[in-house]
């Protein structure tokens, strides 16, 4: 048990110090691309080039990671960063910006693989407290990252991308020393006798809540996406905050979301289970995101969001937990990986459709959008519970 509880530690740090060089690049990406005058659709091509990549290598690295550990893979994903984070800070033009955006999209399978390996280290009373954990250290490296990078981009312009190349460093090393390889070697045999094509990562489709639970994956990231895309220009229309404001109002519900997932979701997830912890936090996401076009000033506004953190910190979690739990031992990589590459893909066409309602449809449709997929979300986790039930009793 001790020896487990250090490996999460390790895992901790290791997504904690990677996201902290993602959020340092993601803030100040859009300035440097600016230099070189792109159009608007080659801009969205750039911004939306990381997500494109993890869409289509998240899977593959996650079944690579069940046929040849998660060890190696984690040591090469992080490596690609690396060499994604030094051609960010030496970027002398649009295209070398793109190439650094394109690795980093490649690499960016460490997150699936880092949830497959608490997979392989928890027990299934401990699974969502484990994924919470590293739900926390995602978000706490969104908040520290962007601070970083803000105050490193006044010294010279090449530092932030050295930074982040520095931070997946740190973390390459971390693997490579104090992470010791996690997957059960009777698993590895098992992936291995599968080949590593499309059709192998279908199989893992093969159980029917898997595929709701990847669908529910989509639905709660491109609903809350609508949220983080368009509320600092909500904010600022709708109660003219500044812009220092509207970043604290960013940490102030990241430092809460980290809170939840880091501290209650595991005491939760044992006392009710993880479905009834992913129907209760996407139907509050529901309300909150609802409720947000209509608050009137500050003091409702925080609570709102407080609402939210509470939500998504309970439901994204309970929902990594409960679809390792539902994968084979030797496919759980395979289908964290196609987990994350769900969530890139709500992440592309999110910020997309939010922009575009918000433009011409008004400032309250994005939340309201994210509010009606978010309710989509419960009721299809309401389903996955019922199912749960009919085929044991105990579970959920």
């Amino acid at each position: 048990m001790k020896e487990h509880r250090a490996k999460i530690g390790i895992v901790f740090l290791i997504v904690f110090i990677d996201l902290v060089g993602f959020g340092i690049v993601i803030p100040i990406l859009p300035l440097y691309a600016e230099k070189y005058g792109p159009s608007p659709m080659v801009f969205g091509l750039l911004m939306a080039s990381f997500s494109v990549m993890q869409f289509v290598f998240a899977p593959i690295l996650g079944r690579l990671s069940d046929r040849i550990g998660r060890r190696p893979v984690l040591l090469i994903s992080l490596a690609g960063s690396v060499v994604g984070y030094v051609l960010f800070g030496v970027a002398g033009s649009l295209g070398m910006l793109f190439a650094s955006r394109i690795i980093d999209g490649i690499s960016g399978g460490n997150i699936s693989t880092a949830h497959a390996v608490i997979a392989d280290i928890t027990g299934p009373e401990d699974r969502a407290k484990g994924m919470g954990l590293i739900g926390a250290a995602f978000g706490l490296g969104f908040i520290f990252g962007p601070a970083i990078g803000a105050l490193l981009v006044t010294v010279a312009p090449w530092l932030p991308g050295i930074a982040a190349a520095a931070a997946s460093t740190v973390a390459f090393l971390l693997v490579l020393t104090r992470l010791p390889e996690t997957l059960d070697p009777s698993a590895g045999r098992e992936a291995r006798k599968h080949p590593l094509n499309l059709r192998s990562l279908a199989r893992a489709l093969s159980h029917p809540l898997v595929g709701l639970c990847l669908l529910m994956a989509f639905f709660t990231i491109f609903a809350f996406a609508n949220f983080e895309t368009t509320f600092a220009q909500f904010a600022k229309l709708r109660f003219a905050f500044s812009t220092s404001t509207i970043a604290w109002l960013f940490v102030y519900a990241g430092v809460l979301g980290a809170v939840v997932q880091g501290g209650l979701v595991g005491k939760l997830s044992k006392r009710f289970g993880e479905a009834r912890l992913i129907v209760a936090g996407t139907f509050v996401s529901f309300l909150a995101l609802g409720m947000l076009p209509y608050v009137p000033g500050r003091g409702p506004l925080l609570a709102v969001l407080a609402v939210l953190a509470l939500g998504q910190g309970i439901a994204h979690p309970s929902l990594s937990s409960l679809t390792s739990k539902l994968a084979a031992p030797d496919e759980v990589g395979g289908v964290m990986g196609l987990f994350q590459g769900m969530a890139s893909l709500a992440r592309i066409v999110g910020p997309f459709w939010a922009e575009v309602a918000y433009g011409r449809l008004g400032f309250a449709w994005p939340l309201r959008t994210g509010s009606v997929f978010m309710l989509v979300a419960s009721v299809i986790a309401l389903t996955a519970l019922v199912r749960l039930g009919r085929q044991a009793p105990a579970a959920g």
